[in-house]
């Protein structure tokens, strides 16, 4: 507790964000400087990779992700091995920088989401009302493997004071991202799409970071990728959006698709693979004949769908015509078909990447976690959120010491 005391106390901290999302892909490491916490928070983002999983790895989770049915054992036993191959990657990637694990101060672990269940969602009978999400990486185990302090379990607090547990980029994306001079939002292209809203924080604007919020808009690269592996096993995604290029958008499919109730609900909301699945899109695509439709087609009708998912929920939040400045992250980022039926729907916002805001777009969530913690370590509480996603003062992460 000493330790903990005197990194409080610093003027600034080293520590690394860790995020690894449900594409897959691979572990996002970022190494970053923080200085200060709140308001007056700079960061500096020293290093940044993302280690790629194998086919094992995946494997592995796929045994459990996104299903109501596993073993109990297996889930288990995969909750510290995640751990411990995320402390190798972490371990590997310091000795790619030549840096110590001591010149270390935190490491601020994600975990892999297996399963995401807000209570709008499951409607289990024994469990109305209750939100629940399941992470697994043991962070015991990244803490005693690195040698380094690590903050992990970031969503549980969020659904205990109120919220469902995602999208936790608000606190963060306000703090580094903010401006006095434009509207933003921080729109994240993952498996499932979401978006931070940034009003200016002007000295007129006093309520700004009341009035800033984060929502799931649907499925971002979810589907296009799952359709990809089923069939492409070769491939992991579609690069460059190719196949979806050469297809045709079908439109009955794609109002069927829309007709999910949750594209209609209230702002903010949350989501996950649990229900925009290859089981809601056979059962889509058995109601409406499209069972034999070209793999593009299919491909194009779903960027078509993560484009509209994205596109309501910044006219429910901002109006038919909004004017605001999109800066995009996440996989899908690199989606030209899916960008530019972003820019299609949306023709008076502007888009760029994060880039030109000083984040790389695939290691903004690595970042934002490292700031979490910094706060969890150096910070006050902090509030969340707007309407049902609203949660008061808290800090987010548990802490696990290497001894």
């Amino acid at each position: 507790m000493h330790r903990l005391a005197q990194l409080a106390q610093q003027p600034s901290r080293r520590i690394i964000g860790l995020m690894s999302g449900t594409s897959l892909d691979g572990l996002d490491v970022a190494l970053c400087r923080l200085h200060g916490h709140g308001p007056a928070t700079r960061l500096e983002l020293e290093h940044f990779a993302t280690v790629p999983y194998n086919d094992e790895f995946r494997r592995r989770v796929r045994q459990v992700f996104a299903r109501e049915q596993v073993s109990l054992e297996y889930l288990t036993l995969l909750n510290p091995w995640i751990g411990q191959q995320h402390a190798r990657m972490v371990l590997a990637c310091l000795h790619g920088w030549q840096v110590a694990p001591a010149e270390v101060d935190l490491l601020a672990s994600h975990g892999q989401t297996v399963y995401h269940a807000p209570a709008h969602q499951h409607l289990h009978p024994d469990f109305p009302g209750l939100n629940a999400t399941l992470q697994l990486g043991d962070a015991d185990h990244l803490a005693v493997g690195t040698g380094i302090i690590t903050v992990g379990d970031f969503r549980q607090k969020h659904i205990a004071a109120g919220g469902e547990g995602a999208p936790l980029a608000t606190y963060g994306d306000f703090l580094l991202l903010s401006s006095p001079t434009e509207e933003r939002l921080m729109l994240n292209l993952g498996g499932i799409a979401n978006f931070t809203y940034l009003p200016r924080t002007s000295s007129e604007n006093t309520q700004a970071a009341s009035a800033a919020f984060s929502t799931d808009t649907g499925p971002g690269n979810t589907l296009l990728d799952a359709v990809v592996r089923a069939h492409f096993p070769q491939l992991a995604f579609d690069e460059d959006g190719r196949l979806a290029a050469a297809g045709t958008v079908h439109p009955g499919l794609l109002a069927e698709l829309l007709a999910q109730p949750f594209f209609a609900a209230s702002l903010p909301k949350t989501t996950g693979p649990e229900l925009f699945s290859l089981a809601y899109l056979h059962a889509t695509q058995t109601r409406t004949a499209t069972l034999d439709l070209p793999v593009e087609d299919l491909l194009a009708t779903l960027a078509e769908l993560s484009a509209t998912g994205v596109a309501q929920a910044v006219r429910l939040a901002l109006g038919e015509q909004p004017d605001v400045a999109v800066y995009a992250s996440g996989g899908g980022a690199h989606n030209p078909i899916l960008m530019a039926a972003l820019q299609r729907h949306l023709p008076t916002c502007r888009f760029a990447s994060t880039a030109v805001l000083g984040v790389p777009p695939d290691a903004k969530e690595a970042i934002l976690f490292a700031l979490l913690a910094n706060e969890a370590v150096a910070g006050q509480p902090f509030s969340m959120g707007v309407g049902r996603q609203h949660v008061p003062a808290i800090r987010m992460g548990k802490i696990s010491l290497p001894d």
